[in-house]
């Protein structure tokens, strides 16, 4: 076991056993949604590195949005 691991069981075991398991549940939720925004996060560096961003002005952006809800 790494030296994290170790200490995320001895954590574990502090707690009340009640406790255990909705907190192994909500740091499984918490690294999936950490694995999403890693993905995310690269997928945008590549978009970025490949040439597939480009800039916008945010003036303009609302102005095409209230134009598009009022059709």
């Amino acid at each position: 076991m790494t030296i994290t691991t170790e200490k995320a069981a001895a954590a574990l075991e502090l707690l009340p056993e009640e406790m255990r398991e909705p907190a192994v549940q909500f740091l499984l939720e918490q690294a999936e949604k950490f694995r999403v925004l890693k993905e995310l996060v690269a997928e945008g560096v590549e978009d970025a590195a490949t040439g597939r961003v480009s800039e916008w002005n945010f003036k303009d952006f609302l102005r095409e949005a209230r134009t598009q809800r009022t059709k």
